[in-house]
């Protein structure tokens, strides 16, 4: 194939502009939908008739307290499950100093109970995290991906060269950020699970990205003396049927995960099928035209 796409390049890097300050927008002005794993506090999910609502949920269990008048309730749905609804009602108890609490055993029971009487409900399960745990998980969540990330630059930058690992990190950032965006614009929630996800992606991406750079590599060995342009568009065709039948065969599977899975496979399936649609796009647009600006010769 003959497909010009280092001609192509500030056009598509224009677009990945655009796409990742959308995001980061969206970051500071929408934020996102945090899981129980990094705000704290309690989730209680409840099954009850498939008549009950949201704001149905909301009405009854409003006379508990004020951090359920105040609560996230949100429907999860399940493949299969026609005959009741799921309702996860995230709840942030304080005490009297205003920091966040877990709920006592009793306290449990006694809740679990009053829920199951107001909404006429099972309760299914009674799930909690300190505020120092959150805190805790929030911390190394962020150290994983940066140590990750590192340790992706050194690799890359050891087995090609330097300006290899700069192209090959900033475009795995311009994943990370793009397709963290996409949970804050469509409010999926941003669990252990979406993390999970997002790191995947990291491997993933910089899979595809190696691939592209040895090539470029190969090519730049058996033709030298040929222009940088030209042998990084070669190296790019000369993979890319590889690369879509491997993109392809990845994005039907967490596809149909995402469509008809609940809970955190959801949000980890929704991660991944914006990640491999978003890797598969930076190592062909971002990360081997990257390196142009850098590298004269290989």
């Amino acid at each position: 194939m003959k497909i010009d796409f280092v001609g192509k390049r500030y056009f598509f890097m224009a677009l990945s502009a655009v796409l990742i300050i959308v995001s980061i927008i969206s970051f500071f002005t929408k934020g996102f939908n945090l899981g129980l794993e990094f705000i704290g506090g309690s989730e209680i999910v409840v099954k009850a008739s498939k008549d009950m609502t949201v704001a149905d949920v909301r009405q009854k269990i409003s006379s508990l307290g004020q951090e359920f008048t105040n609560a996230r309730i949100l429907e999860v749905h399940a493949l299969g499950q026609e005959t009741d609804k799921t309702f996860s009602i995230v709840v942030a108890p304080k005490d009297e100093k205003g920091q966040l609490r877990v709920y006592t055993a009793d306290e449990k029971a006694e809740i679990s109970k009053k829920i199951e009487n107001l909404l006429n409900a099972k309760v299914a399960s009674f799930n909690e995290i300190s505020g120092d745990a959150a805190n805790e998980i929030k911390n190394l969540t962020w150290k994983a991906i940066v140590f990750t990330l590192l340790g992706i630059l050194v690799y890359v930058a050891l087995r090609f060269k330097f300006s290899f690992g700069v192209g090959a990190i900033l475009a795995l950032i311009h994943d990370v950020i793009i397709t963290m965006g996409f949970y804050s614009i469509f409010g999926i929630e941003m669990n252990i699970a979406a993390i999970a996800a997002l790191l995947t992606l990291v491997g993933y991406s910089v899979n595809d990205t190696i691939i592209v750079f040895d090539r470029i590599r190969e090519f730049g060995k058996k033709f030298r003396g040929k222009d940088i342009a030209t042998v990084v568009n070669d190296s790019i065709n000369s993979v890319l049927i590889r690369t879509i039948n491997t993109s392809l065969t990845t994005f039907f599977v967490v596809l149909m995960l995402m469509l008809f899975s609940t809970g955190g496979i959801k949000s980890f399936a929704f991660g991944m099928t914006i990640g491999v649609v978003v890797g598969t796009y930076s190592s062909i647009f971002i990360a081997s035209p990257i390196v142009i600006k850098w590298t004269k010769s290989i």
